[in-house]
């Protein structure tokens, strides 16, 4: 089962936002939100956004949610 790798789109999400030249108070304003912890736990790999936020964040960010995510594709393996 394909799983989402937490850390790694949170590093994903941090690259991202500074590849865009936004601050992280920048995103706070973007989503409106009264203090930036929940980006900044994206960012640490704490929390994941909504399907929402992630919708907000690919407009942002100029890109697929896919490109945001990072997924480890687990082989399923059959037994015989």
């Amino acid at each position: 089962m394909p799983t989402i790798n937490i850390t790694a789109t949170g590093d994903n999400i941090k690259k991202m936002r500074k590849a865009a030249g936004l601050t992280v108070k920048d995103l706070q304003n973007i989503f409106g939100f009264g203090t930036p912890q929940a980006i900044y736990k994206w960012q640490n790999g704490t929390a994941l956004p909504t399907v929402d936020n992630l919708v907000v964040l690919a407009t942002v960010f100029g890109c697929r949610i896919d490109d945001i995510l990072v997924v480890n594709a687990a082989e399923v393996q059959k037994t015989a």
